[in-house]
């Protein structure tokens, strides 16, 4: 005698629609905090950026008595300018990697002297938006503030 066993061969319609419908809602909940974070990472990231070029721009004007000028502007970190005032002691390179983007593509903004820091610099970017002004991500992050 023989016995046919029967043994199921896959999900159902309705068990896939639940599994859909829970990953659908997980996406629906956890989704805009993790994009809630991304854009805190970007601006902090922008934060520490300031800061270490602000180190490099330091250690050049140990070096050299004065900050780039704002002609010359912050790739005067990686090579010797050429520009007047030619720097007389440059130890460069001051940054050991290329000079960064800000988060979102886009160069830093660099004054020397600064309009907000007469006796320094200026160094600035303008947020996502690449606008003046704005709030979160879109906020301007600045070495003044």
């Amino acid at each position: 005698m023989t016995t046919v066993r029967t043994t199921p061969r896959g999900f159902t319609l309705i068990e896939i629609l639940v599994v859909i419908i829970v990953l659908g809602l997980l996406a629906a909940l956890v989704g805009p905090r993790i994009l809630g974070r991304v854009s805190e990472a970007k601006s902090a990231t922008a934060r520490t950026q300031i800061e270490l070029l602000g180190l490099a721009l330091d250690n050049y004007r140990l070096d050299n008595g004065m900050y780039p000028t704002s002609e010359q502007g912050l790739g005067a970190l990686q090579e010797k300018p050429t520009r007047e005032p030619i720097p007389l002691n440059w130890r460069g390179p001051y940054l050991r990697k290329a000079l960064p983007l800000d988060p979102w593509g886009r160069p830093y903004l660099y004054m020397s002297p600064g309009e907000h820091n007469p006796s320094g610099y200026d160094l600035s970017t303008l947020g996502r938006d690449g606008q003046p002004g704005g709030e979160d991500e879109d906020a301007d992050i600045a070495s003044w503030k």
